[in-house]
């Protein structure tokens, strides 16, 4: 038996190649991999940075589906069911979308797929396979599998789970309704041995939000210290009230932390949940403290709330620069489905595409919704003027000298790297089809 993984693309533009300096390694496929037996078969094609051999000899093709590549998805799919391959597809647009994923495959895993993988497969081997499993949430304690990556040319970063979840209900947060609002650490003996055994010095935790249990998170600081790795992470402006957190993060090899600040308006803060992010106090300040820290700030903004409008982008950047983050990201609104936030727009009539994500002629940058106080052209032309301007030579090399003071000599080539590229495919990005150029949707 021979199984064929595939990791579909956001999607091209005709005749080019995939736009994205940062391909790192599928973290989900390893765990996959992990998960089924030695006896069977396997092989991955990274749609970002390969091509698909849809003539491949196979016995069972399996997805792994965002949001962002769900048309692709489908797509892809539909050639392999052409020759008669079974499909199944999971991951978290197939969690919060099941009905629409089972359309276009032959069985959807819904959940986490460690609790169901075996069974799956088995199922399978029977003849017996079943339109739809549901997986549980928080059990992943497995060692990834990453000896499926041989040959394949990503980033020299290694991707360490620490856990899953977060403990916020944003309300244009996927995660947060996959989870429900619940954070699952990982445990720590595992995330060790994964460190341990990476084989590269730079590595980037795989967390939702590393400090949604800061007890856990302050333990798992002082294990890993002793290995000498350098590391970034995602975690919240929070972080900063606490000064042995701070310390213990940055002993531990933490270098950039992504922050979502998300607006500095207290009304759109409170229209997304996100409250917390202005009780906590002076953000200067905040910002001030991790940056004494020595470690960097990858700061994200959205935009298209009900009170934004050119202002509120325009102070966005302000601050962005006033602080000379790592890098930052300044991304329009998208309503994901199932999210709070989706339902809101849908039932105030404000979608322009109902599923955004495989609607035909449905491009990366556009908005898929009506804002308040803006067009929704208007809003994405600001936004892409905002990640310009920001990766402009001058704004460039003032973050990049306030970045040597801050972060190890070792990260000083990321950060020239990371920022000078960003710069170049913004323009790149814009309009890039979502799927393939052309392709109808399998009926």
């Amino acid at each position: 038996m021979k199984i064929t993984f595939i990791l579909p693309a956001i999607g091209k533009k005709q005749g080019q190649k995939y736009i994205g300096t940062w391909k790192m390694e599928p973290l989900t496929i390893a765990v996959l991999k992990a998960l089924t037996p030695p006896d069977i078969e396997t092989e991955l094609f990274d749609d970002r940075i390969e091509l698909i051999d849809y003539n491949t000899a196979t016995d069972l093709v399996c997805i792994t589906v965002e949001t962002y590549t769900a048309r692709r998805s489908y797509q892809i799919a539909a050639k392999f069911r052409e020759r008669g391959i079974p499909v199944v597809m999971g991951g978290y647009h197939v969690t919060l979308c099941p009905e629409e994923a089972a359309l276009y495959c032959d069985s959807v895993i819904a959940g986490n797929a460690e609790t169901v993988w075996s069974r799956m497969l088995s199922d399978f081997r029977n003849d017996h396979l079943e339109k739809i499993y549901r997986g549980g949430i928080g059990e992943y304690d497995i060692r990834p599998d990453k000896t499926i990556f041989k040959g394949k040319k990503y980033l020299p970063i290694s991707l360490v789970e620490t856990g899953r979840g977060c403990c916020h209900s944003c309300d244009f947060c996927a995660i947060s309704k996959y989870y429900c609002g619940r954070y699952y650490s990982r445990k720590h003996s595992l995330i060790l041995d994964d460190l341990e055994c990476s084989g590269h010095k730079y590595t980037f935790l795989v967390d939702d939000n590393l400090m949604a249990d800061k007890n856990n998170a302050m333990t798992l600081f002082d294990e890993i210290a002793p290995l000498k790795k350098k590391w970034a992470g995602q975690g919240t402006l929070s972080m900063a009230k606490d000064e042995k957190l701070l310390k213990a993060m940055k002993k531990s090899g933490c270098e950039i932390i992504l922050i979502g600040f998300e607006s500095l308006s207290k009304e759109n803060l409170n229209q997304m949940n996100k409250s917390f992010n202005y009780a906590l106090g002076e953000r200067d300040e905040l910002v001030k403290r991790i940056h004494d820290a020595g470690i960097g700030i990858y700061a994200t903004f959205v935009f298209g709330y009900d009170n934004d409008d050119e202002r509120t982008i325009d102070q966005a950047m302000e601050f962005a620069k006033k602080h000379n983050f790592y890098t930052a990201a300044f991304n329009h609104l998208l309503p994901f489905p199932n999210t709070p936030l989706y339902d809101r727009l849908k039932a105030d009539g404000r979608l322009i595409y109902d599923k955004w994500w495989i609607e035909k002629g449905y491009n990366y940058g556009e908005l898929a919704f009506y804002p308040k106080n803006i067009s929704p052209e208007k809003l994405s032309m600001l936004c892409r003027d905002a990640r310009k301007e920001f990766s402009a030579p001058k704004t460039v090399i003032n973050r990049g000298m306030a970045s040597l003071g801050r972060t190890s000599p070792l990260l000083w080539w990321l950060f020239w790297a990371m920022n000078l590229r960003l710069g170049e495919e913004v323009d790149q990005k814009m309009n890039v089809p979502i799927g393939e150029n052309l392709d109808e949707l399998p009926k």
